[in-house]
């Protein structure tokens, strides 16, 4: 479902180039135990204006009771006005599987890979 900007009068953020803000949606909701929420970035406002969710996919817990809140950040090249009633993220609820969740042990020694330490991109030359 789309999630839309829940502004007051003459508070609309302006998101410049490589900044951040938070948004409020107006929105707080129950999620069900055994789901989650996942907020991502519209296809649209990522293509032409480079406009994203910072954490996406934001994750939002069952057990949140909050205002449903939506960082978004410019990876665009011009200053970004976000408006009342504005379209700005998209919110999927998905289901969570913990009955099979992998048991954590602490070791001395990981073991050898072939990637090792490498971190991002680091798989890919």
């Amino acid at each position: 479902m789309d999630l839309f900007a829940c502004l007051e009068e003459c508070a609309y953020p302006i998101i410049w180039p490589g900044r951040w803000v938070l948004i409020p949606t107006g929105w707080a909701f129950k999620i069900p135990g055994g789901y989650e929420g996942q907020i991502r970035s519209r296809s649209g406002l990522a293509y032409k204006r480079g406009i994203t969710v910072l954490n996406s996919p934001g994750t939002i817990d069952s057990d949140y009771r909050g205002e449903l809140k939506v960082m978004l950040i410019n990876h665009g090249g011009r200053d970004f006005q976000v408006e009342n009633g504005m379209r700005i993220a998209q919110l999927v609820i998905s289901p969570i599987e913990r009955k099979n969740m992998v048991g954590l042990i602490e070791v001395d020694d990981l073991g050898e890979t072939e990637r090792g330490a490498g971190g991002f991109g680091s798989t890919g030359g």
